[in-house]
């Protein structure tokens, strides 16, 4: 869907979206919606989830296997992989399961 500047369109029966400018790569949009949605931009979404995981506490093994792999990447001594398994027979858990936006692990 292609619109100018003055046009709208609408999402069901009570939201409508209008285009109000175009300004080079930016869009100034008018929202007519009822009070009972949220309208939020996605980046503040995305960084208000992050910061929600982020708040989370890390178990205290957690912590130590992420100290004992600095450690050993400190001074020089191969890394196994998060989620490998050690020679002992244990697997190793991530901290974060999450990919950050970027697309690398955090």
């Amino acid at each position: 869907m292609k619109r100018r500047a003055g046009e709208s369109f609408t999402i069901g029966d009570e939201i409508e979206i209008e285009v109000l400018e175009v300004a080079g790569t930016r869009v100034k949009l008018g929202i007519v919606a009822p009070d009972s949605v949220a309208i939020v931009r996605k980046e503040a979404l995305v960084t208000r989830e992050e910061n929600i995981t982020a708040a989370q506490p890390v178990a205290p093994d957690a912590l130590t296997a992420l100290a004992r792999r600095l450690l050993r990447r400190a001074a020089g001594q191969p890394v196994p992989a998060a989620g490998a398994v050690s020679k002992q027979g244990c697997s190793r858990r991530q901290i974060h399961d999450t990919p950050s936006p970027s697309g690398t692990e955090k």
